[in-house]
């Protein structure tokens, strides 16, 4: 094993290294933008070029699929190679003498190809193991859950023998190593002897978005199997439950024509969802659904405009329950409206086929309910609605659900929803409101400045940090801000630190754009300087730095610096204008509601103030 390389020379070799040399060996680059270069990506199909280089700033981005990072990340995910032998492979390009740091050892990888090879032989061994005598009580599960013979061989569904070593030594004879096996935990090793993890018990296998099987998932069918209802792969080099939706394979492609997932909670209801014409269906394996699974889900919708739809089913016990506000924590990051569909009877989609059909399945999803509806629902329950006090106490609890909606059309509507839930007027919710969105836009502004800039090493384990619901570009005012973010951050030398500060103040209202124009302001001393977009990055946190590569990448309708200097001063001035014109209807509404005999001072002074921002306001026109 190698050294551990120090983080300067990290830094010094990405530095150091022109980001469109290497991209430019995979992908074919033309001129973009001003400072950008555009090819196609080679992360998804494409036939109008998105991908976007940005060697100036050292990163890649791709509109389409969303994917970006350094030279670094582009590599791994390219030649499917760790993060050192990324820095090692830029080190030899430029002829970077690494320094290692001695005493320090790395994983070097693994074989990746042979650990697939491994589990599609398992899969292979445990479907023909359904067939033989011993398996009988595996065949009788199913079939009671009406799943046939066919059904079996489409999911691929298996057996694995009560033997201890049946597997170990069908794959062993098959020129598998026992390293292998353990390696992918198909063996489990103790005290010097190894034996079948998986042993008596139903099998499915789990593949991933390509087909290749990455894992397994097993059930208890005998009653004296001392361990756990379900086991699963534990974690592998190939299989991480974080990210593995069971079903994919069979779900993606209906995913992306029909824009819809339906998300289940196991194996036997992602098999009912799809016999009974559900197949979108998908579930997680063994873990809570998180962050690396919304972002799969998105990656399948892709960048397309057309709605789409992602609907959870829970048991309606509690645990049922906490999943789902689990869920609808998480909602805003989906690029697709959210819903909860709960069965009949609390039935799950495999019981409710079982004793009602398949149309019955299909009802019990289409009868979904808007996750924030949901929501409210389980904030407001528990509260005495009859008096003023509980329904004020009811609204205070569930107006965090609204905050959660950056659609400021859809917001509305939830508020009068509210309203006459809890029996309130409008203006009391939407004053709550008010109060709810100053306390978060505070919290996310201080959870940022208290951020520790990131060891330029390899990546750390994320750790958590505040959520940010995705920008809703179908709001004009956010396309507004998401326009003025991208002209500061493209443009600064043509901007002015008095415009570009009181713009990055006061004119966001969007959470992430907030915490992004904070780390701005921030930067302010850096304006004019080279380092103007590395220093934004270093104070913004890292779960927002695609956004922030994002804006940074956007295209602007300019073809050169001119244009661009231009563009920019006439973007931020607009941005510059609509504060102003916001501090006047707010001045002039104090106005109206104050008595000129018993306030004349006031009066008075909110007139001068008047007279101040029109000549601002002229100014700028």
């Amino acid at each position: 094993m190698a050294g551990r390389i120090p983080p300067r020379d990290i830094e010094a070799i990405k530095h150091r290294t022109n980001i469109a040399d290497i991209v430019g060996e995979f992908v074919q680059l033309k001129g973009a933008s001003l400072g950008s270069l555009k090819g196609l990506c080679p992360f998804h199909d494409e036939k109008s070029p998105s991908f976007n280089v940005r060697p100036d700033q050292g990163f890649y981005h791709c509109f389409g699929c969303g994917e970006g990072g350094d030279v670094y990340k582009f590599l791994q995910k390219m030649e499917n190679i760790t993060f050192y032998e990324a820095v090692e492979k830029c080190a030899a390009k430029i002829s970077f003498q690494i320094t290692y740091e001695a005493g320090s050892g790395r994983d070097e990888g693994v074989n990746r190809a042979r650990l697939l090879l491994a589990n599609e032989a398992a899969a292979k061994f445990f479907a023909e193991q359904l067939g033989i005598p011993e398996a009988q009580t595996a065949r009788d599960f199913l079939t009671q859950r009406k799943f046939d013979q066919e059904a079996s061989v489409h999911f691929s569904v298996g057996y694995a023998p009560k033997g201890w070593n049946s597997l170990g030594d069908a794959l062993k004879a098959q020129g598998f190593t026992e390293e292998e096996l353990i390696k992918v935990d198909l063996l489990v090793s103790k005290d010097g002897r190894s034996y079948d993890k998986f042993r008596g018990r139903l099998i499915w296998p789990i593949r991933d978005a390509t087909n290749s099987v990455i894992g397994f998932g097993a059930r208890k069918i005998y009653e004296d199997d001392p361990l756990a209802k379900y086991i699963n792969t534990g974690e592998t080099p190939v299989y991480h439950k974080s990210q593995v939706l069971y079903g994919l394979d069979l779900a993606k492609k209906d995913i992306s024509t029909k824009r819809q997932v339906v998300v289940v909670e196991g194996y036997t209801d992602v098999m009912a969802c799809h016999l009974a014409g559900i197949t979108t269906a998908v579930a997680t394996c063994g873990t809570a659904f998180g962050d690396d699974h919304i972002r799969r889900i998105n990656q399948l919708f892709g960048s397309s405009d057309a709605p789409s739809q992602v609907i959870f089913t829970f048991d309606p016990d509690a645990a049922g329950q906490k999943a789902a506000m689990r869920a609808f924590e998480s909602s805003g990051k989906f690029i697709a409206s959210t819903y909860v569909a709960v069965g009949p009877d609390g039935l799950d989609p495999c019981d409710l086929r079982i004793s009602r059909g398949d149309a019955a399945v299909a009802e019990m999803v289409e009868s979904k309910k808007p996750i924030y509806e949901f929501a409210l629902d389980q904030k407001i329950s528990g509260h005495d609605l009859s008096a003023y006090p509980g329904r004020l106490s009811a609204a205070g609890a569930a107006v965090s659900v609204l905050t959660k909606i950056s659609d400021l059309g859809s917001r509305e509507e939830y508020v009068r929803l509210l309203a006459s839930k809890v029996q309130l007027a409008n203006d009391e919710i939407n004053r709550l409101l008010s109060a709810e969105l100053t306390k978060l836009r505070s919290s996310a502004v201080q959870s940022a400045r208290r951020g520790v800039e990131p060891d330029p090493g390899e990546p750390p384990v994320a750790e958590d940090g505040p959520e940010f619901p995705v920008p809703n570009l179908n709001d004009p005012n956010t396309r507004m801000e998401q326009e003025v973010l991208a002209v500061i951050l493209q443009a600064p030398t043509a901007l002015s630190e008095e415009g570009v500060l009181l713009v990055c103040q006061q004119m966001f209202g969007t959470p992430a754009y907030v915490v992004i124009a904070d780390a701005a302001a921030q930067s302010m001393a850096s304006l004019k300087q080279p380092d103007w977009f590395s220093q934004i990055g270093a104070k913004t946190p890292e779960v927002l730095h695609s956004l922030l590569r994002n804006l940074a990448a956007k295209e602007l309708p300019i073809r050169d610096l001119t244009q661009l200097n231009d563009y920019a001063v006439s973007v931020v001035n607009s941005a510059r204008k609509k504060i102003l014109v916001r501090q006047k209807s707010a001045l002039l509404s104090a106005l109206g509601v104050l008595d000129t005999t018993s306030q004349l001072e006031e009066h008075n002074r909110i007139q001068q103030s008047l007279v101040v921002l029109e000549e601002q306001i002229r100014a700028i026109e």
